[in-house]
């Protein structure tokens, strides 16, 4: 495949040698795009960034065993792809407790079981292949990065979820995918099969919109003005707050909570600072200046579809 390039081999055999700068020199050109498999895989940027550190660790002590029968870049993909599998299956993955709300709320829609899911910093995607890097993805790099689509991998079986990656994003045929997963190409038809029936459309939406959308937002928010965000948004839009459960669904549900938010806002500075997440508008919300999470809009033709606040204040440095 036209992605596999050659590494050269005299730099192979010093990393092999023990060379940590060859090693160093294989490896770096992949870092970033293995960082955002293992967010796919895992919905959290914290623990992808555990599995990279391990990926890259297995990598180094393994490395005279790799024998060039793939690329280097499907090699390193294996040993990822089994790295966040192994944290799914062996229930290491570290779930958030849930946050006590400060004020109280109204009945949520519904509670999501999704609660590590974390944004991703647009920057982070700066050296991933803007395009399908293989002729059988069904997903761009910004597509594939939306939080409906992180979201919907998390509530598949892992090997589901990887499987769906490796054919539908990165674009592997099957043969390779099931030699990667240790099944068999049967299977992986058949999990590929389930898993697409089970991942939303995506669509995301031009910048210009975007930017105009989340202007607006920013204005309306942090003045308190509930009517004026609600007037953005799409009629099923939901609210959604990781690690908190609760989430609200139309702009009724999304109006009473917001009032009381703001009602117990009240008084406080509240800024927003713009930045990018998850091919998406985002805001860092400060409080009294004070970290107050990382908000992310998702748009549907000029309105608002979701509104995502991220309570994790450890992430506030990462925007």
């Amino acid at each position: 495949m036209w992605w596999n390039f050659r590494v050269d081999q005299a730099t192979l055999d010093q990393a092999r040698g023990g060379d940590g700068d060859a090693f160093r020199t294989l490896t770096a050109p992949h870092e970033r795009e293995l960082l955002l498999h293992c967010y796919r895989m895992l919905g959290s940027l914290t623990e992808a960034e555990d599995a990279l550190q391990e990926t890259m660790l297995a990598a180094w002590r393994g490395l005279g065993g790799f024998e060039g029968r793939a690329s280097l870049r499907t090699w390193l993909y294996r040993i990822a792809t089994n790295r966040c599998l192994n944290t799914l299956r062996d229930n290491a993955r570290r779930v958030p407790s849930e946050p006590v709300p400060p004020f109280p709320v109204p009945p949520p829609t519904r509670l999501s079981e999704v609660r590590w899911l974390q944004p991703y910093p647009d920057r982070l995607l700066d050296g991933v292949p803007e395009h399908s890097p293989g002729p059988d993805a069904r997903y761009e790099t910004r597509e594939a990065v939306e939080l409906a689509f992180v979201a919907a991998l998390q509530r598949m079986p892992p090997r589901q979820a990887a499987t769906l990656i490796l054919r539908d994003v990165l674009g592997y045929p099957a043969d390779e995918v099931a030699e990667m997963l240790g099944t068999t190409a049967t299977a992986v038809k058949g999990a590929l099969q389930r898993a697409r029936a089970a991942v939303p459309a995506v669509r995301p939406g031009p910048r210009d919109t975007d930017d105009d959308v989340a202007r607006r937002f920013a204005t309306a928010f942090t003045a308190g003005d509930v009517d004026g965000v609600v007037a953005l948004l799409t009629d099923d839009a939901w609210l959604s707050m990781p690690p908190a459960p609760h989430e609200y669904h139309g702009r009724p549900a999304i109006a009473a909570f917001l009032r009381a938010s703001t009602t117990h806002a009240a008084g406080r500075a509240l800024t927003l600072s713009p930045t990018r997440a998850n091919g998406r508008p985002a805001f860092r919300a400060t409080l009294d200046a004070a970290p107050a999470g990382i908000i992310v809009l998702t748009t549907d033709n000029s309105r608002i579809a979701a509104i995502t606040r991220f309570h994790d204040l450890t992430l506030t440095n990462r925007f």
